[in-house]
């Protein structure tokens, strides 16, 4: 699957349209990501600062880790935005925090079992 960026009046590179299924990484550590859930619009999805890429895109040259954004990505966890319209699963860890429209993802919680009473 391929991430569509959509171009529009006042285009940002940085938006992009995501579908179930893409996958995702980073331009500036190892972090990588399958799309679970995304919202209808466009979306900016970062990882330690910088806009994710297609998983066989190139990353964008002359790009770094920002500090304010090194807090990591663990494996197999699912990280979801405030209004839960956007679940990224990680692939891969790396060192970048994962955001979207400016804020950070959260990891989501685990779901209650049922009780066997």
């Amino acid at each position: 699957m391929r991430v569509q960026h959509t171009p529009s009046l006042g285009y940002n590179p940085r938006l992009m349209r995501l579908k179930a299924g893409a996958r995702l990484k980073s331009a500036v550590c190892d972090t990588q990501v399958m799309v679970v859930a995304a919202p209808e619009g466009d979306v900016d999805v970062i990882c330690g600062g910088v806009a994710l890429v297609a998983l066989d895109a190139e990353p964008p040259a002359g790009v770094s880790l920002s500090p304010d954004a090194s807090d990591g990505t663990q494996i197999g966890k699912r990280y979801v935005s405030e209004a839960g319209d956007l679940e990224l699963l990680c692939t891969k860890a790396g060192a970048g925090t994962l955001a979207a429209d400016g804020k950070p993802l959260g990891l989501k919680g685990a779901k209650p079992l049922p009780s066997s009473d």
